[in-house]
């Protein structure tokens, strides 16, 4: 179990455990609810499976109260197990206070208890927060780019945009990632590619869906086209005005996601 000192709820202590609950399991819907909205909710029962057949909730809580999750699916990769971490929420109000990591650190541990060695989840390209704590965070890379993966819903974090979405690697106890939750900033080779997109296209999208979709195509189009090459995300620069995530060939980043 995870924890901090916390100045939420009473100063409550945060801590991470697992939900084995259907109160808790409850509990996970209506953050969704706060979080997404309708249009996105899983129910409660889902994660009673997830429960029964290998995957992981894990619940942050200030003192009594749940105040983010995560679930986690029990999948498969090439031949072996993984988890398929399906969605991670915090209230807003908790948020950048590093509860995100606590429960993806605790997701981490819980699954290498286990012997599994990889953990994967979708991400939207252009929230780009999101992807920096993804990718220069705790190490994970992309090698998929999935257009419209959940299909256009009426969610309003999506402004009506197709969801597209990268399908974040996270390579448990590889050098790579081992190094970065260490300290370690990832480093690029001379041959690194790019894909840039403005620094703030999550605004933009919101204020006009077509300037965001022209620059979703224009994204798609060029991360189609370089993974079709064999390049891999290993990075993401954010500058005042434009940010580029960055590709290598996939060939030089095998052996910094090898796992132990």
């Amino acid at each position: 179990m995870e924890s901090v000192e916390g100045s939420g709820i009473a100063r409550a202590p945060i801590t991470v455990r697992h939900c084995a609950s259907l109160a808790e399991y409850e509990e996970c819907v209506r953050l969704q609810l706060i979080t997404w909205g309708e249009d996105l909710v899983v129910p409660s029962g889902l994660f009673v499976v997830a429960r029964e057949t290998g995957g992981q909730t894990l619940g942050a809580f200030a003192g009594e109260q749940m105040i983010g999750f995560t679930l986690g699916l029990a999948g498969i990769h090439d031949g072996r197990a993984i988890i398929h971490s399906h969605m991670t929420a915090v209230l807003a109000e908790f948020r950048d206070r590093g509860i995100g990591r606590m429960l993806k650190l605790a997701q981490r541990n819980d699954a290498l208890a286990r012997n599994i060695h990889l953990v994967e989840w979708t991400f939207d390209p252009l929230e780009l927060k999101n992807a920096h704590f993804n990718i220069n965070r705790l190490g994970a890379v992309v090698k998929r780019y999935i257009p419209n993966c959940y299909g256009i819903t009426e969610s309003p974090l999506h402004a009506g945009l197709p969801t597209d979405r990268l399908m974040a690697e996270w390579h448990l106890d590889s050098p790579r990632v081992t190094e970065i939750l260490r300290g370690k900033s990832p480093q690029y080779g001379s041959t690194a590619v790019r894909v840039s997109i403005p620094s703030d296209i999550s605004q933009r999208k919101q204020r006009d869906a077509a300037a965001g979709a022209q620059v979703q195509t224009a994204m798609r189009e060029q991360f189609l086209e370089k993974m079709a090459k064999g390049y891999i995300v290993t990075g993401l620069e954010i500058g005042p005005s434009e940010a580029a995530y960055i590709l290598e060939d996939g060939k030089n980043v095998d052996a910094q996601i090898a796992t132990q």
